[in-house]
């Protein structure tokens, strides 16, 4: 299939949702289908305010527009809520084309951690955003419980999946890239922003050293408000590798990811992962033997991180191997809602000559 994917979520920002992207962009194009991506960098952007790291794109309209016609999609997937996925949207209303969206982040729940805005109003715009959504895709079976229960609709299972080439436990003879600091160490890989409640890793009163991988807003205030804690800053490829195989447990102190792909990152490393019992956690934790999870969200994440320390780290590599990004790629196809022949030529076709004919009107006048 032609494919087309909006979004405002790309390189080179670094965290799960542009992970997840490139990687299934990569995956469907070895499968055959030819992909087209609009995303920030093909556009004039300005950094987010409270966040410089992610760019905004502006003046997207009809440039979207344009590359709409250009490509003639067989089937449109919106991946994020922001001004590509709303002109892609409004292109897709306008014309009547069917598409597919995704819900990447607890949106609603990230607004309200950085904004006083309310978390009603954020979730009446994400329900106006994919209700026309022919499906929106979910990665977990509780994000989509939760969803269903604030009067989403069409919702369907969009698996993730996990480099076991690249992320795999340490062998014999390889390095410690942590070498010096105090045993045991606990890591949290991600962005370092209020929303992902790294404070809750931080003020844990833990023995060894907590390690935090990763850029964003909250990283000078989190340096001087806990000095002991040693603060990396951003890591990729081997080097991310790297410090998550040499890691004792992995921490996720978030509530607000829907999923959280470092987690399975972690897991293939054969790190185990102590976590609050948000969705993703919950999902892929209990019975898995590869992580350990709080009896509520808000207390008991200390016991499991030490209880996630007991883990056999053969058993949590066993796990993240049942994860692949093919499989991830297939649930993506099958879950979107191409354009029906014969109405998809019929379509494009028109489109084509209607924009012959405002070519030649300037002739003519």
């Amino acid at each position: 299939m032609r494919i087309l994917l909006a979004t405002d979520a790309w390189e080179p920002q670094v965290n799960g949702v542009v992970r997840t992207l490139t990687r299934v962009v990569q995956e469907l194009r070895e499968m055959g289908h030819t992909v087209e991506v609009i995303h920030p960098g093909q556009f004039k952007t300005f950094p987010l305010p409270t966040y410089a790291e992610i760019k905004v794109a502006i003046g997207v309209y009809e440039p979207v527009q344009e590359r709409f016609k250009a490509f003639e999609p067989e089937a449109i997937h919106i991946a994020t809520e922001g001004p590509i996925g709303l002109a892609a949207r409004r292109i897709c209303v306008e014309w009547k084309l069917p598409f597919t969206t995704s819900y990447h982040t607890r949106f609603p729940e990230y607004v309200s951690a950085r904004l006083p805005l309310p978390l009603a109003a954020g979730y009446a715009y994400m329900k106006w955003f994919h209700k026309p959504s022919g499906r929106l895709m979910v990665a977990t079976p509780t994000m989509r419980d939760e969803l269903t229960r604030h009067g989403f609709r069409n919702i369907s299972s969009w698996s993730r999946g996990v480099d076991t080439q690249t992320f795999r436990p340490r062998q014999e003879g390889e390095p410690d890239v942590f070498e010096g600091l105090t045993r045991p160490l606990f890591l949290y890989v991600g962005r370092v922003a209020v929303e992902k409640n790294i404070e809750a890793f931080l003020s844990l009163d833990l023995p060894g050293t907590k390690v935090v991988v990763g850029p964003g807003p909250q990283l000078d205030e989190l340096k001087a408000k806990y000095p002991k804690a040693v603060f990396t800053g951003p890591k990729s490829g081997q080097d991310l590798a790297s410090a998550y195989a040499c890691a004792d447990v992995f921490v996720f102190p978030s509530l607000t990811d829907t999923f959280g792909l470092v987690i399975l990152e972690a897991m293939a490393s054969g790190t185990p992962v102590a976590a609050y019992p948000a969705p993703g956690p919950i999902d892929l934790i209990p019975g898995s033997g590869a992580g350990a999870l709080a009896p509520s969200a808000t207390e008991g994440l200390r016991d499991a991180c030490l209880e996630a320390l007991k883990l056999d780290r053969a058993q949590v590599r066993r796990f993240a191997e049942g994860f692949s990004w093919r499989a991830c790629a297939e649930d993506f196809v099958r879950n979107l809602q191409p354009y029906p022949e014969p109405q998809k030529t019929r379509f494009w076709r028109r489109l084509r000559r209607l924009a012959r004919v405002r070519r030649r009107r300037p002739e003519i006048a």
